[in-house]
């Protein structure tokens, strides 16, 4: 299961770096959302997909879940939510003013 896993995290990471270098800036942001799932996704497994207990003190159990990797999970979604909502409003505001979305029109770059 890990292996399939990481495989996903693979692609995921393949597809969010090509929609990175796209000049379209929709695409940009696209592509830091799925690179930041890819990234939720890879510390879940490198925290290892155990089954257990909670860790309870009172609890009599073999084998605990380390919770960890869920709290780091849950504090990195709110942090990428925040940041996509702060790009797409800063994309958004950028397209009201210069009217395009390409990265190098946006520059003031002029094609070869």
């Amino acid at each position: 299961m890990e292996t399939l896993i990481i495989l996903l995290v693979g692609v995921l990471t393949a597809v969010a770096i090509y929609l990175i270098l796209s000049r379209n800036v929709i695409r940009l942001i696209l592509g830091t959302a799925i690179l930041s799932h890819a990234v939720h996704l890879l510390i879940l497994t490198m925290g290892h997909l155990k089954t257990g207990d909670v860790p309870l003190l009172g609890e009599e159990a073999e084998t605990y879940v380390d919770a960890l990797p869920q709290a780091l999970i849950l504090t990195a979604i709110v942090i990428s939510f925040a940041v996509t909502a702060f790009i797409l409003v800063l994309a958004y505001r950028a397209y009201q003013d210069l009217g395009t979305d390409d990265l190098n029109e946006m520059r003031g770059v002029q094609d070869e």
